[in-house]
């Protein structure tokens, strides 16, 4: 049997070869994204500014988030979850510091809140450390006790159950 260490979550983000003024392409996330996304998420779960995630629960998302690519690399990403029949979360909404100001965070959520209307779901929320940003997209906070299902279905597992210090924030679209 092989002594392979599991793969750990890195600490800080490896050096990218993509140009900060680089253009960028925001689309649908691929399969070969999960290593780099997983470096991004875990790389700010690591800082206390989101929940981690499993490279398992990335693999299983893909077909719902969104990346930004620049000069070939991914530098962000966003996804939406369906909650419920008339309810979406925003989730996994980063963006690696080297590409942060440009206005990626907003072109990655933007269309997800598109994703929603044309599935039929008329609100939007999301649990974050960021409530500013959200904000300046039209989210406004709301008491996490309004999201029974999310409640329901996430929370009762994070190990941040107890202590929740997220902020809930909602948004029609």
């Amino acid at each position: 049997m092989s002594s392979m260490p599991f793969y750990s979550p890195p600490v800080s983000l490896p050096r990218l070869h993509a140009h900060p003024d680089a253009q960028v392409l925001v689309r649908r996330a691929r399969v070969g994204d999960v290593p780099r996304l997983y470096e991004i998420i875990s790389y700010y779960a690591a800082r206390g500014d989101m929940l981690p995630k499993t490279l398992d629960q990335l693999y299983n998302r893909v077909r719902s988030l969104n990346v930004a690519e620049a000069d070939g690399e991914v530098v962000g990403c966003a996804a939406l979850n369906i909650t419920w029949a008339d309810l979406a979360e925003v989730v996994s909404v980063a963006v690696h510091p080297d590409f942060q100001g440009r206005g990626l965070g907003k072109r990655l959520v933007l269309p997800l809140l598109d994703e929603a209307a044309e599935l039929g779901i008329p609100t939007v929320f999301t649990l974050t450390l960021q409530p500013a940003f959200f904000s300046r997209l039209g989210f406004r906070e709301m008491p996490k006790i309004h999201f029974p299902h999310k409640i329901w279905q996430d929370c009762k597992s994070c190990f941040k159950q107890d202590r929740c210090d997220e902020i809930a924030l909602i948004r029609e679209v």
